[in-house]
């Protein structure tokens, strides 16, 4: 635990960090990986949507968990998916 001291004097006072709240984060594995998936289609439109915000937004691989490799094949499908109106760009 970090200790940091602000103030002249006598008027010092003591900050201490707050240790995480949430306790140990769970690593995070790649479904594709770990289901060994041959190959994902831009037609199945339910599994590109969960990877895809509220807003529209693609999620990151730290969100979402997929391997480098899986994560930009998942962006590819998922504008080509948005490019022939299966997937909307917005909600």
């Amino acid at each position: 635990m970090k200790v940091k001291t602000r103030g002249f004097g006598k008027d010092k006072k003591i900050i201490k960090k707050k240790k995480d709240a949430l306790g140990p984060v769970r690593k995070r594995f790649c479904r594709f990986c770990a289901d060994k998936l041959g190959s994902i289609d831009y037609k199945d439109i339910k599994r590109l949507e969960v990877f895809i915000t509220e807003k529209g937004k693609i999620n990151a691989s730290r969100y979402s968990g997929n391997c480098a490799k899986h994560q930009r094949r998942i962006r590819e499908l998922i504008l080509k998916a948005r490019f022939l109106s299966l997937l909307p760009y917005t909600r």
